[in-house]
């Protein structure tokens, strides 16, 4: 059992990289082509490379257990839905990182892990002190870090906080929809939506260069095949076996991964400023995941006494 926690951890260390990672991806691939296009591009990649994980891990599986089919109108209005979610929330992120850096991208995007408790308000989730303790502080280290001279903000900082109220929604609505639903087959849906939907606001808004195409195929691949399709993947085979605290701690390493991606591969430098409010940001995060987990703990002990 420990040695399946290990290996677990391990693989959401390597999932947390990747997706950190994505961001130098999601980045350098705008050099070529427009952020709809390459949004377009790596979700078509990924929903390709996902289709023998949909068949072995859903539609196989079915049949062994003789179980109804996953697919089925309910599932599949949910997520193209979710897509749709999906896609406002990518693609905000990917014009955001247009106007912004890698760092603050990644430290930004990590918001929607306070996000989801707050929203959970608005459908009647109980929201604890240690969420509003790890808002606050999160709160404080995007002023630090994205806050300039005469209290201005950058452009794109307001898109990528815009997407992590977008991300909260959907992890909420992912919650909802993998209880009722094949996960797996909903995770598959809602990136061929994203797919289909970016690529048809590229060919509205974004010429479309096949020398172009070619020379961010690079990023795309990273982005699609590494990000989505292994990442994805990962993360599906490591939470199966890994506590939900190891998950929390682990998987917001991926705003510390893009702070460094974004420093060793674009040079990307901050002032002692900017790495307190990314420090601010990292612990409202790791607060707002684990307080509430400590308190549950402690509750059971305080009533047996």
């Amino acid at each position: 059992m420990a040695r399946h926690s290990l290996r677990a951890d391990l693989l959401m260390l390597v999932t947390a990289l990747i997706w950190g990672t994505t961001f130098v991806a999601q980045k350098i691939g705008m050099d070529a082509i427009g952020p709809f296009l390459y949004t377009g591009l790596r979700f078509t990649l990924a929903a390709i490379l996902l289709v023998p994980v949909v068949y072995w891990f859903s539609v196989r599986r079915a049949q062994r257990a003789n179980a109804g089919s996953p697919i089925n109108r309910p599932a599949v209005l949910g997520g193209v839905v979710l897509g749709v979610v999906l896609t406002i929330g990518i693609n905000l992120q990917q014009v955001g990182l247009m106007f912004t850096t890698v760092t603050n991208s990644g430290f930004i995007t990590g918001l929607y892990v306070i996000m989801v408790p707050l929203l959970g308000l608005f459908i009647g989730q109980k929201t604890g002190a240690g969420t509003w303790f790890g808002a606050s502080l999160a709160v404080i280290g995007m002023y630090l870090l994205s806050v300039g001279d005469n209290f201005t903000v950058a452009s794109g900082d307001w898109l990528q906080l815009a997407g992590a109220v977008v991300w909260g929604v959907h992890v909420l609505m992912v919650g909802r929809l993998a209880s009722r639903h094949d996960p797996i087959f909903i995770a598959y849906l809602q990136f061929a939506t994203c797919a289909v939907l970016s690529s048809l606001l590229a060919l509205v808004l974004e010429p479309w260069v096949w020398h172009n195409i070619v020379q961010a195929l690079p990023a795309i691949v990273y982005g699609g095949a590494l990000a989505v399709a292994v990442g994805f993947t990962l993360q599906l085979i490591a939470q199966r076996d890994a506590p939900p605290a190891h998950a929390a701690i682990i998987l917001s390493l991926e705003a510390v991964f893009a702070a460094l991606a974004g420093w060793v591969m674009m040079d990307e430098v901050l002032s002692l400023r900017g790495f307190i409010g990314c420090g601010l940001m990292f612990a409202g995060m790791l607060a707002a995941q684990l307080l509430p987990l400590l308190f549950k703990r402690r509750q059971p002990l305080a009533e047996s006494v």
